[in-house]
């Protein structure tokens, strides 16, 4: 069984250190995809825009500065409030959200419950689907014993 937990939230897309918008966004984790987060966010066009990164990198910019490259993630201060400031690049541009740590936290909190760190690898069905894999079909008995396979019991030398 998969299941699914997520957060609708509003985000603020940082445009300079005193202006910023709103974005409205959704947090999900899917148990069948247990190393990951998955963000919409909602920027007022036909389709939303979705980022896709991992779960580990979310927690730990809770708590400290963390990431590289195309996802950064830090904890700070501002008014007074906790915030989580999340730094996207991509080909197409740059973004800075700031993200209200709390509702952040308690969302993390629920998807660690369903799948504690550590825990995800049991999560992938990897042994089942390789077993699925590699069972053999009734094709493979009819290859194995087929009359014209040789028989290296006789190597000509009687």
């Amino acid at each position: 069984m998969h299941t699914v937990v997520e957060r609708e939230l509003e985000l603020k897309l940082v445009l300079a250190p005193e202006r910023s918008i709103p974005v409205p966004a959704r947090l999900t984790y899917r148990t069948e995809d247990p190393y990951a987060v998955h963000v919409a966010f909602h920027i007022g066009s036909d389709f939303p825009v979705h980022w896709t990164f991992a779960r580990d990198l979310l927690v730990e910019g809770v708590f400290r500065p963390c990431g590289h490259g195309d996802v950064r993630i830090w904890p700070t201060e501002v008014d007074r409030c906790d915030v989580i400031f999340v730094a996207l690049t991509s080909p197409d541009g740059d973004a800075l959200l700031e993200v209200p740590s709390a509702a952040v936290a308690a969302w993390l909190e629920q998807t660690l419950r369903l799948v504690p760190p550590g825990t995800e690898t049991e999560r992938l069905g990897i042994d089942e689907g390789l077993a699925e894999l590699l069972a053999p079909l009734p094709a493979d008995d009819l290859w194995l014993n087929d009359l014209w396979w040789p028989d290296e019991s006789q190597d000509g030398d009687a």
